[in-house]
C-alpha cells in the first residue's frame, strides 16, 4: 500500500513558476516509477511526466524544455518543477505510483493539487 499526498499547487501568472512536492509513504519508495499527471475541467487525465526507480524520465510533448521530474529516495517524495508556465498548464495535477510485482500491477494516487495560470 502506497499513499500520496501532493503540494505545492497554486495561482500564479503566465511565465511563472511552481515546484509541486508529492510525499509517499511506505518502504517501497525506491522500486516504484512515480509520475505526474493533470486533469482540465472537461478533459480526459494527460501524462506529464514520468520517472523510473533508475531515474529514467519521459514527458509529455508539451511540457518537454519547461517542466522537470525529479525524486528524492532519501525523502520518499518526487517533485515536479514547473517553469514558463502558460494558460494550458491550468489544471488538477494529481501524482502516481506504479507498483509491479511478479502477480500484477499496482496504481496509487494523490488526491490532487490544483494548479491555476493567469494570462
Amino acid at each position: 500500500q502506497v499513499q500520496l499526498v501532493e503540494s505545492g499547487g497554486g495561482l500564479v501568472q503566465a511565465g511563472g513558476s511552481l515546484r509541486l512536492s508529492c510525499a509517499a509513504s511506505g518502504s517501497i519508495f525506491s522500486r516504484i516509477a512515480l509520475g505526474w499527471y493533470r486533469q482540465a475541467p472537461g478533459k480526459q487525465r494527460e501524462l506529464v511526466a514520468t520517472i523510473t526507480s533508475s531515474s529514467s524520465t519521459n514527458y509529455a510533448d508539451s511540457v518537454k524544455g519547461r517542466f522537470t521530474i525529479s525524486r528524492d529516495n532519501a525523502k520518499n517524495t518526487v517533485y515536479l518543477q514547473m517553469n514558463n508556465l502558460k494558460p494550458e498548464d491550468t489544471a488538477l495535477y494529481y501524482c502516481n505510483a506504479h507498483l509491479v510485482t511478479v502477480l500484477r500491477s499496482y496504481d496509487y494516487w494523490g488526491q490532487g493539487t490544483q494548479v491555476t495560470v493567469s494570462s
